[in-house]
């Protein structure tokens, strides 16, 4: 489609601009009409399912029955084809069988990006079970606890991370731990791309496993369980960060899984079959899940999946594999655009480029750059969040004479056909005008069903009407656009990465010296924003107690992009209610 095709979303201002409403139903009504009239052109008016909406577990099987042969997954050059990644998770979901494993059975996947997720993840689906992505960043008390919340019975783990598992096998309910390697996916001779240092090096021996998947899948012998996938069925438990206490399991079914598909393929990133896709994002990752689990089933793409971010692998795999379509995060572009030899890289197989702002944000400057180098205009992916299985904003055909980077950050374009927001008051719960900022309520298809074990947390999040509150700060602009202003909740943003300030404060408070924590975040130029712990010890426990000592244990109990710089403190500024000013702790950094 035309790079820029949507003169008709800008404002047209020819009367009075409606911005007030007497009522929800008159409020969305008016909004819809709005954004109807300004639809981008060459866009489909409905999410467009091409199977049918079906669940995506049985998009595999009728991609591998059409097009056996087609590759599925390119991995350094070790390719699948979706008769090779159907026929192996079916033998993954006959092995759930096998060991007695029944639908909502949770089984949890510790894995980076490697072609054996997308094995066990289809396998898990197959089988009726419930898929739980584990952060392969994890260290041992996320582990034990995102196991335990979800009863985990069965885990597969990259061998580089089997001594986790091992540590937390004895307090958890794993019945079963499977190992794998990069090596099992290593490609015939040298790899295609280049692969980062130590990728493919030789399995790792890990005594106390029950098998490797890759031996356990070839002996499997028997059929696929006859379980038949329905679309309510819960499908994946994906855990987002909490404001309160460690992270929260979003209920996700099948329904939401193919909904969230087919809007990022007809609105957010528009393709087809015809498409090779590029993947680095991490799949565990909702947005990975997305991009490099969920689109190359439902469109049929063949994906180039990546271990991790690398510019010269992308750029080799643009150039090798003809990559027609890729998501990255800002950060990524400046970086590719910085190299002294992109001008002499071969990049016309891009059709479509689109990308994510954490640190480094999309403006008409790095716009400008990609076109000159590229013919491509560059745009924002969309907004979402794990609740909502993300994609639930689109803005292709919105860039003319860079409209959507004119005024406030962060714009998010219109809604996904099926999906909708509004803008209420925080404390009321009363509907905002348009073009006044409030809390960004949503609601969809796609909604988490509720959070895991936490009944109270989910009557909180998810509202009547169907509605889900979700503590952005965001505004519905007279002209029918979202934007998104920021986030009431202490999130933090560190290399794009969540972090909750309360995660970080409920660990600190498992090691017996601290008495007492609070957590903020300082801003920084390469990080975004680095979390900042301000700790009180037990003086009878604080000898040898040090801002290092504290930071080798954090580097044990969690994920590293989460562990804060330090500051013991003799007290913490507190309010007649007992919690700590934080205003206060912001004003000595």
């Amino acid at each position: 489609m035309p790079a820029s095709t949507a003169a008709e979303a800008q404002p047209v201002q020819t009367q009075p601009v409606q911005t007030s409403f007497a009522d929800e139903e008159a409020y969305l009504t008016h909004v819809a009409a709005l954004r109807a009239a300004r639809w981008p052109e060459g866009l489909p008016r409905a999410a467009q399912y091409p199977l049918g909406e079906i669940p995506i577990s049985d998009y595999l099987t009728r991609r591998a029955q059409a097009n056996p042969d087609k590759p599925a997954i390119n991995f350094y050059g070790r390719v699948l084809s979706f008769g090779d990644l159907d026929r192996l998770s079916d033998r993954f979901a006959a092995h759930l069988a096998t060991l007695g494993f029944k639908p909502g059975d949770r089984v949890a996947v510790f894995l980076p990006n490697c072609p054996q997720f997308l094995i066990a993840f289809y396998g898990i689906l197959k089988a009726g079970c419930i898929h739980v992505p584990v952060n392969p960043m994890f260290k041992e008390l996320e582990l034990a606890y995102e196991l335990n919340d979800t009863a985990a019975r069965l885990i597969v783990v990259l061998d580089q991370l089997y001594p986790l598992v091992e540590a937390v096998r004895g307090r958890t309910s794993l019945e079963r731990v499977y190992v794998t390697s990069f090596a099992d996916m290593a490609p015939d001779g040298e790899p295609l791309l280049p692969p980062p240092a130590g990728l493919f090096a030789a399995p790792r021996d890990c005594p106390g496993a029950d098998g490797r998947l890759i031996e356990v899948l070839e002996a499997e012998t028997g059929r696929r369980p006859d379980h038949v996938a329905k679309l309510d069925d819960w499908a994946a438990i994906n855990y987002t960060g909490g404001t309160t206490g460690m992270p929260k399991g979003c209920i996700h079914t099948q329904r939401d899984m193919v909904y969230t598909s087919a809007a990022s393929a007809s609105f957010v990133a528009p393709g087809d079959e015809s498409d090779v896709l590029l993947n680095f994002l991490p799949v565990f990752w909702i947005a990975g899940e997305n991009l490099g689990v969920l689109l190359p089933v439902f469109t049929g793409s063949t994906m180039v999946l990546l271990a991790r971010w690398d510019a010269e692998a992308v750029l080799a795999a643009i150039e090798r594999c003809k990559v027609s379509r890729a998501s990255m995060i800002m950060d990524n572009i400046v970086e590719l655009m910085d190299r002294p030899d992109i001008a002499a890289r071969d990049l016309s197989s891009l059709k479509s480029t689109t990308t994510i702002s954490f640190v480094k944000k999309l403006n008409p400057e790095f716009r400008r750059r990609w076109r000159d180098l590229t013919g491509l205009v560059l745009r924002e992916t969309s907004y979402g969040m794990t609740e909502t299985h993300t994609s639930d904003t689109f803005t292709t055909g919105m860039q003319t004479d860079d409209y959507d980077l004119k005024s406030a950050p962060v714009f998010c374009g219109f809604p996904v056909p099926g999906t909708e927001i509004k803008i209420c008051d925080f404390e009321t719960g009363a509907l905002k005008d348009l073009g006044v900022e409030g809390e960004v309520l949503i609601r969809g298809p796609s909604l988490l069903k509720g959070y895991l074990n936490k009944p109270q947390a989910t009557a909180d999040s998810l509202v009547a009407g169907g509605w889900l509150r979700t503590g952005d700060i965001g505004v519905v602009e007279p002209d029918g656009s979202f934007r998104y202003l920021g986030r009431r909740k202490e999130m933090l943003k560190v290399k794009g990465m969540s972090v909750f300030p309360s995660e970080i404060e409920t660990l600190l408070g498992q090691h017996p010296a601290i008495a007492g924590s609070a957590v903020i975040g300082r801003p920084d130029a390469d990080k975004g924003e680095v979390p900042v712990a301000f700790v009180r010890l037990d003086p009878d426990r604080a000898e040898g107690i040090t801002a290092d000592v504290l930071d080798a244990w954090c580097r044990k109990s969690m994920a590293i992009y989460k562990v804060p710089e330090f500051r013991i403190v003799l007290t913490l500024p507190m309010t007649a209610t007992g919690k700590v000013k934080k205003e206060e702790l912001a004003a000595q950094l």
